[in-house]
């Protein structure tokens, strides 16, 4: 099986020793995102916009790996605060579609650089 790193400037550049996403197979695992503007490298303001740049983010890892989010199987979804969790459901059925992938969310004490929320992703590219 091979193994390959994905990259892409239109999504946040690592902040310590990971790739945005390694494909193993038909399989691809995007890192953690939290709400980083890849232009600034800043944390976007509010937990809305948060959210919104996790998922932009995400989409931009995706697409440089030749996917799609609609081709998760699996997110993970970490909050500072689970009263934002209807938030993120908003957010994200308008980037994925039935049938959903599976997901767990978690509530966190916190997240790198004073993030609200953060997600990673596991999608099915074969």
């Amino acid at each position: 099986m091979s193994k390959k790193t994905i990259f892409t400037p239109a999504a946040p550049a690592a902040i310590g020793p990971y790739s945005q996403a390694v494909q193993a197979g038909n399989t691809l695992y995007l890192s953690g995102q939290i709400g980083l503007d890849p232009a600034t490298m800043q944390v976007v303001e509010g937990i809305d916009a948060q959210i919104v740049r996790v998922f932009d983010n995400l989409k931009a890892v995706a697409e440089a790996a030749g996917a799609t989010l609609g081709d998760a199987v699996k997110f993970n979804i970490y909050l500072t605060d689970l009263a934002n969790f209807a938030k993120v459901n908003e957010v994200m059925a308008r980037y994925v579609a039935q049938p959903y992938p599976a997901r767990a969310a978690v509530g966190v004490k916190e997240l790198p650089r004073g993030a609200l929320v953060e997600a990673d992703a596991i999608l099915f590219v074969g």
